[in-house]
Order: structure tokens, then sequence, then C-alpha cells
């Protein structure tokens, strides 16, 4: 039974990997500020909730944060706060820079005052894992990123997780601090915030709206499902490691206008529209964003052969689960719309 302090757990990603831990009957602290992508719905339907506190507050929060901590005296420390949406940052760079910059300055200090009171023994098991974005490494025309590819981030967005990476391997650097980093590719799954590829064109089918897609479609991403990058992040947190940082993907790669028009084609079977004959009929493409990224692609051969790891769900599969998920769990939507966003955006991360 492990003790693991979550930031961020009330997010897509860590809301999936809280419900993993619990079924693990591992105890959880989630440290969350709960802001418009975070959701406490997404772990209403904990059963073991013995094994489980919250903590409504701020990554930026530096004594809030460490008090949290050393009060739950956790064996792991894991961040997934963070703020993700691509559109958003160029909107509005600010959140950004604090949540994903700052807030980790904040978090890496706290961690490592609490590291630096542990007795010698708690010390050797302690490990603080921060999840980041293939994004960070730019766009790749051909072959893959591997955890050696140069640092390239082309949104806010990225480049905010980009200076977070550097701080943490500066942590582990400088202070001898046990951290590591993980660089994931496109996670999708159910509880992912419906500003977001699939859940956005999901819902805008559901409602016979318009599907916009940037471009041509052409940008290319890796899928992988959000249970197994739960699956395999858990391994990282609570076994030895090799290395400081592993890339991780699905091995799914597609492009945004194959995704759209595979929702389209589940869609058409398990819920036909009554007035247009498919929703593929809805897709319009619109003006590209900037610094639109061509391609993602992760070479994970590292976690692979260190863990034994592949991916279980393909893609097609993984996407009928999650558009099954969305159409059983509207009131979840509805909610969201209600109290916290107007579904305007594009959506395309």
């Amino acid at each position: 039974m492990n003790r693991i302090f979550i930031t961020g757990g009330a997010g897509f990603i860590g809301s999936n990997f809280i419900h993993y831990c619990l079924k693990k009957n591992d105890i959880v602290m989630n440290y969350d500020l709960i802001t418009y992508a975070g959701n406490l719905n997404n772990l209403k339907n904990i059963n073991n909730e013995q094994n489980y506190q919250f903590v409504n507050g701020d990554i930026c929060d530096k004594n809030l944060l460490y008090n949290s901590i050393e009060k739950f005296q956790p064996d792991f420390i894991i961040n997934f706060a963070a703020e993700s949406h691509v559109d958003l940052s160029i909107e509005n760079p600010d959140w950004f820079i604090n949540t994903n910059i700052i807030g980790t300055y904040k978090l890496l200090l706290s961690s490592l005052e609490y590291f630096n009171r542990m007795d010698t023994k708690n010390k050797k098991a302690f490990k603080f894992l921060h999840v980041s974005t293939d994004e960070v490494y730019g766009s790749i025309n051909n072959g893959s990123f591997n955890e050696d590819s140069k640092y390239d981030p082309s949104s806010p967005y990225s480049a905010s997780k980009a200076a977070s990476d550097h701080l943490v391997n500066a942590w582990i650097k400088t202070y001898d601090f046990p951290a590591i980093i993980t660089n994931c590719s496109n996670n999708y799954g159910p509880y992912q915030f419906p500003e977001k590829l699939i859940p956005h064109m999901i819902q805008r089918c559901i409602k016979e709206e318009s599907l916009p897609v940037y471009g041509n479609g052409k940008n290319v991403r890796d899928w992988i499902y959000v249970e197994d990058n739960c699956e395999i992040q858990y391994k990282l947190l609570v076994n030895n490691c090799k290395k400081n940082k592993y890339n991780i993907g699905g091995n799914e790669e597609k492009n945004n206008l194959e995704v759209v028009e595979l929702i389209c084609e589940i869609l058409d079977e398990l819920l036909p529209s009554k007035k247009i004959k498919t929703y593929h009929e809805l897709i319009e493409f619109v003006e590209d964003r900037p610094g639109h990224d061509f391609r993602y692609a992760i070479d994970y051969s590292r976690v692979s052969n260190e863990f034994n790891w592949n991916p279980k769900m393909n893609f097609k599969e993984g996407l009928r689960n999650t558009i099954k998920w969305y159409l059983d769990n509207q009131s979840w939507i509805d909610l969201i719309i209600d109290n916290k966003y107007s579904f305007q955006r594009v959506g395309v991360k």
C-alpha cells in the first residue's frame, strides 16, 4: 500500500490515475485548485473513500503545498497539474506560465524540502514523477522522437511544459533529487474535458453541429488510451527506474481528419441521425491555427524494454469505448456546459 500525493487529480488524466491507484488499494491525496477543466464529478464514484483525501489548493501556493505534503507524508509525488490546451495558451499565455512553470517550481521547492527532511530509508524509496507532453519536441516529418531529441516547442503551452521539464531536470542534477520526467502522446478516454478534439467532436455530432477541422486535417498525432497511460505511469512511479526520462506512446498515429471521420463512422452506428444521412456531412475545414505542429511521433522503446510494457488498447476499440462513455454520461457534460464553459472553440489539440 503506497501513499501517493497527486497534483491535478481532478483533471482528465489525473482523475483516471486516482481511480487506478485506488484499485491498487493505495492511499491518495488529491491536491487540485479546480479550475475550469478540473471536475470533482470525475471522482464522485470512489468506493474506498477512506483511502482518498482532497485538498482544494493552488500549485503556486508554496505554504499550502508544503503543509499538505508534510501532513500526508507521501511515498511518492506525481505532478499532473497543468494548463494543457494549445488554443487557450495562444489566447492567454499567462495561465500557462503561472501553472506550468511557476507552479512546477513551487512544487519542486516543497518536494525537495520534504525530501531533505526524510530519514535515509524513506529517501531511498521516495520518487517525484513529472508528467509532461510530446509537444515539447515540436514537429517531426520522419522518424520518431526519443528521449534524446532536442526540445523545439511551438506554442506557449508546449514552451511552458518544456520549461517545467528543464526545472525538474535541474533539480535532478543540482540537488540529486529523485525525479523522473515522462513525455506522453495524446491521451483520450473517459472524463476528458470537452474542449479537446475527440470529446469536442463527439458533442458536436450529438448536437448535429458542424465539425470544424483545422487546415486540411492532415496533422498527425499519436494516440494512447488513458488507462494504458495510467498503467505505465504507475509502473514508473512505484518501481525502480534506470533512467530519469521516458517517452510514452500509443503506437497509433492518426491524422486529425481520420480521427473525426472515425468518430462519425462509429456514431452513425451507435446514434444514427434522423436529419442527415451521415455525420460525415458535418465536417468542414477551417483556417489553421498559428504554429500548428504537423506531426508528433513517439519512440517509447526505452520504457517498453525496461518494463516489458506496450499499450493494450487499439485506437478503434478505445474510441468506441470513449464514445459510448460520453453517450452514457451526458449529465456529466451538461454540468460542465451549464456551470463552466461555452464550447465555441475548435478544440483540436
